[in-house]
């Protein structure tokens, strides 16, 4: 296994990727463990590894965005079970747990992959593509015979209830 990717975190609060010669934002640390990147973030001034740190600041800026991934309830659990006698065991068990959801989600890609003969988010968005063509097609059929000559036009309905004529 080769070594991992050093990133510089400076006391002005920069991150420099030593590989890629230039400070990086929290965005590109992002797409360092999205790309399965192995990294250190090392505080420059003590040299301590502070890589914990820095992914938990990700994890903050990602709640902010969007819909939140962890409820208040769970973040309240979470910090329950710092410093007890079973942080260890509910780190761990977060983690087994995470890593066999993900293996379970990527059996099912791989067995609607297999009978399908795609994988299901492009079998979907393929669907979704087909179906809203057809509506487009359904929409311009219908307005083409609205407009085609000799059509009759659709009833109005009256603004005022018909009264008899004298």
């Amino acid at each position: 296994m080769s070594e991992p990717r050093i990133i510089k975190k400076y006391p002005n609060r920069r991150l420099y990727d030593t590989v890629e010669s230039r400070y990086i934002t929290l965005a590109d640390i992002k797409r360092l463990v999205m790309d399965k990147t192995e990294f250190a973030v090392i505080d420059k001034k003590t040299g301590e590894d502070i890589t914990h740190s820095i992914l938990m600041q990700v994890i903050a800026e990602q709640e902010h965005v969007g819909d939140p991934l962890m409820s208040q309830d769970f973040l309240s659990q979470i910090i329950r079970a710092y410093g007890g006698s079973m942080q260890g065991l509910v780190g761990d068990y977060l983690e087994q747990s995470l890593k066999l959801f993900t293996a379970q989600q990527s059996q099912l890609r791989d067995r609607v992959r297999s009978m399908v003969g795609m994988d299901p988010m492009t079998a979907m968005t393929t669907l979704a593509q087909e179906n809203f063509q057809r509506w487009r097609d359904m929409q311009d059929t219908f307005f083409k015979s609205m407009s085609a000559p000799g059509a009759k036009p659709a009833p109005h309905a009256p603004d005022e209830p018909n009264e008899p004529q004298p």
